[in-house]
């Protein structure tokens, strides 16, 4: 009875002293991310193709932010945004697992005993600071103090079980590299974070509990673990995000393969490269954090020139969708070598935009049947997708092509140009800033109505379901007017979907009018006026940037 009651107390001193540790690690990381968070996912972004640059990347911007899982759930969502391809993370996904290592050097000197005092600056630093930038360096002050003290505490929950018996016993299964493995990558898994694993392991090696060669298979099981953040951050990802997920569990699965067989051989050269002598209980903990180093450094060096080889073995393992891939936001036309002849690269960067108006056609005539429920609820091209997704798909390609198009005419306008082409470059320009801006309205609009379903959208009346549709029907014969009045930059055809503009606006004033008159008389007009009133709006501001591109259309062609 003793003997679990004894247990029983160590265990819920460490579970607490475990939860001030994560919750430190949280609000540390939190602090960290909001002083530098967006600048970290920036910097990452622009990492070229250069290996050795994003390793350095990866590793400063772990160490930085002291969580690969965050590392790894920001590239998962960079690749997922195209804003990097899964090849220029490979590189990153090295880098990043040699950052974790910094903790685990800096708790093996034991400067967990100063947690105090650093939580108690860190917080007077973010109670007094007024500088929204000291506040969220006194916020990670104060979480890494926390996390310094949970591990104090961790540390003297565990100091009684030196000379506990079934502990020891229990310990000594871990003599067995197969189940420390084992139990070092389903306890990462469970709490979700390597580091605060690595601290466990240091931890009891400090008390004494834990030899270097049990050590080391329970760091190489946390490395497996922690892949479960980013392989959760994945689901339902696009292919190239999946394959960074999988990278990480390929790099680190191959390396404990490599390591397993090695311990004591291993174990003997970190002891070489280590101190033996010093306080007690820093010895084993500063060689425990030495080995993850060197693994994690030996790891990087090895995979590093084999970059390459593990990018076509992940395209083989995740190959390429025909259908995800024509879903994907890319550029079909605009290419950097024609740049040197800019009527050819005009023609391109034309070619595009019109590209973008037929993707708005689509979008635009989707708008109506995703409010009102009407019609079919799959997407008309990809039946995988609903009316609401498609559209959604189809405003990030908008976006992508819109950004990609612009950064290409500024490109083309530093060229020699005449004066017909400099005035097609900057109408361009404006079109596709009008045309995004089109796709942004849609999403706006769908945004307004997240929880309306098609059954609460059906008790709008028939009559106004009538004006609706006609003035969807007139919005949509426009924007595909301007498709062939983009391909041939015509102001002819411009200039006749300018007249019609008025019709456009006469329909709406009638079509608000009526509405107004139904709600005098007919109670399920006023249930559905906000809902009618914000379809009639977002119409009258797409109208409005169709009308600016068909007049961007005449100023190109004016001489």
């Amino acid at each position: 009875m003793e003997s679990g009651l004894f247990f029983f107390s160590v265990a819920i001193a460490f579970a607490g002293g475990l939860a001030l540790f994560l919750y430190g690690i949280r609000v540390m990381s939190g602090g960290l991310k909001k002083a530098a968070g967006s600048r970290m996912r920036d910097f990452i972004a622009r990492i070229t193709d250069n290996r050795f640059s994003g390793l350095l990347a990866g590793a400063l911007a772990t160490m930085m932010v002291q969580s690969s899982s965050t590392i790894m759930v920001m590239l998962v969502g960079l690749v997922q945004s195209q804003l990097m391809t899964y090849q220029q993370a490979l590189s990153i996904i090295l880098g990043a697992e040699i950052g974790t290592t910094a903790m685990a050097q800096l708790i093996a000197f034991r400067i967990h005993e100063y947690g105090l005092p650093v939580f108690a600056a860190g917080f007077a630093i973010n109670l007094l600071s007024r500088r929204e930038a000291l506040r969220n360096a006194g916020e990670a002050l104060y979480g890494f103090g926390l996390f310094l003290f949970g591990m104090s505490i961790m540390s003297g929950a565990v100091a009684p079980l030196r000379s506990y018996g079934p502990f020891l016993e229990l310990l000594g299964y871990m003599e067995n590299p197969l189940y420390s493995v084992l139990a070092g990558m389903l306890l990462t898994g469970l709490i979700q974070s390597s580091g605060a694993f690595i601290v466990i392991v240091i931890t009891l090696a400090q008390q004494g509990s834990l030899s270097l060669e049990a050590g080391i298979p329970l760091l190489l099981g946390s490395n497996i673990g922690t892949c479960i953040t980013a392989s959760l951050a994945s689901l339902g990802m696009v292919r190239s995000a999946k394959r960074v997920a999988l990278a990480q569990v390929l790099f680190n699965v191959s390396g404990v393969a490599v390591f397993l067989f090695l311990i004591p051989w291993y174990a003997d050269l970190v002891r070489m490269l280590s101190p033996v002598e010093g306080v007690p209980g820093t010895v084993i903990p500063r060689q425990i954090a030495n080995a993850h180093t060197l693994y994690n450094v030996f790891m990087a060096v090895m995979f590093l020139p084999l970059i390459p080889f593990w990018a076509k073995l992940l395209t083989r393992l995740i190959p390429d969708s025909p259908e995800e891939t024509r879903r994907q936001p890319s550029v079909w036309y605009v290419t950097a070598t024609a740049l040197s002849t800019p009527s050819l690269a005009l023609s391109y960067a034309r070619a595009e935009t019109v590209r973008m108006n037929r993707i708005l056609e689509r979008m635009v005539g989707a708008s109506l049947p995703a409010i009102t429920g009407s019609g079919s609820a799959r997407d008309s091209v990809f039946a995988e997708l609903s009316l609401i997704g498609g559209i959604r798909m189809r405003e990030e390609k908008i976006d992508f092509i819109e950004s990609k198009v612009s950064d290409y005419l500024i490109a083309i306008s530093r060229q020699e140009l005449g004066e017909r082409e400099s005035r097609e470059v900057f109408a361009l320009m404006t079109i596709v800033k009008d045309q995004e801006s089109i796709g942004d309205s849609i999403e706006a609009l769908l945004q307004k109505l997240p929880e309306r379903t098609s059954k609460s959208s059906s008790a709008l009346t028939a009559e106004g379901k009538a004006d609706l549709r006609a003035l969807h029907a007139f919005l949509c014969s426009e924007v595909a007017g301007l498709t062939g009045a983009v391909q041939e930059m015509s102001a002819a055809r411009a200039s006749a979907i300018m007249h019609g503009a008025d019709d456009f606006l006469v329909l709406a004033a009638a079509a608000e009018a009526r509405h107004l008159q139904r709600l005098r008389s007919l109670p399920e007009s006023a249930m559905t006026h906000d809902r009618h009133m914000e379809l009639l709006h977002a119409f009258e501001e797409m109208h409005h940037y169709c009308k600016s591109i068909a007049r961007s259309i005449m100023n190109a062609g004016s001489q």
